[in-house]
């Protein structure tokens, strides 16, 4: 299995922090925001990591991170997304990455109490469709919306005013080697976007989107000034990427 971080974007939301940087480069309490994705990755012992960024600030990646020696790692591969296109766009660029091979992919802006090592092992061990962690939040207009009967997961609804529940998909997917077919035929939503929650649509519709809830706590770092500080303020008193016991 191939690790695929997302780190471009523009971090509007977090201006004028991101002015003269890459938002997944601001610290988040006592290292870069960028380090927990790849300790992250790392430690489910995914070995051959792509970090996809873009902007004015790409190379500060390479500056920082090198090869990714002092995570452990052989190496670390980069690709470069010319402009926003969305989430879905970014992980087309890494089809040549992957090589085959199911993916892992993590939003380099969202940090976990808890590793996900063992939703990897799960997948590692049954790789088809796909795998969706879910968790419970207070804003879930913010997110993709899990729209739950009985149970269970019928349709993931992107940022809606009414939200069916309070369940929303984490910044953490795992697809087989069809994810990158299925970008390809999306079209751009009303944000000018490829849509994350149209490839998972488009998996559920297949009947193969699997999903699980989420143990510990969760912090989308790009989400607001707010958030932000939330996160700080969870690494500081809980730690991150801890092993499940």
């Amino acid at each position: 299995m191939r690790g695929i971080i997302l780190a471009g974007g523009s971090g509007q939301r977090l201006d004028p922090l991101t002015r003269i940087t890459n938002k997944h480069l601001l610290p988040v309490y006592d290292r870069p925001m960028i380090y927990y994705a790849i300790e992250q990755m790392a430690g489910a012992g995914l070995d051959r990591i792509m970090i996809v960024t873009g902007g004015n600030h790409a190379g500060e990646f390479l500056r920082l991170l090198g090869n990714g020696s002092r995570f452990g790692l052989r190496h670390l591969d980069y690709a470069y997304q010319d402009k926003a296109g969305g989430i879905a766009e970014a992980l087309g660029l890494a089809e040549y990455f992957a090589g085959g091979e199911p993916v892992v992919v993590l939003l380099g802006d969202n940090i976990f109490e808890y590793s996900i090592a063992g939703a990897v092992q799960r997948f590692t061990a049954d790789p088809r469709g796909a795998r969706l962690v879910l968790a419970e939040v207070d804003n879930p207009g913010a997110y993709g919306v899990a729209e739950m009967r009985a149970g269970k997961l019928v349709r993931i609804v992107e940022k809606p005013k009414e939200p069916p529940s309070n369940l929303v998909a984490t910044g953490v997917y795992f697809y087989d080697t069809r994810v990158f077919d299925m970008v390809k035929t999306l079209t751009p939503s009303g944000r000018g976007e490829l849509e994350i929650t149209d490839v998972n649509n488009g998996y559920l519709q297949l009947g193969e989107l699997r999903h699980e809830q989420l143990t510990g706590y969760w912090a989308d770092c790009g989400e607001s000034f707010e958030m932000l500080l939330r996160a700080n303020n969870l690494v500081a008193e809980h730690g991150a990427n801890k092993p499940i016991a």
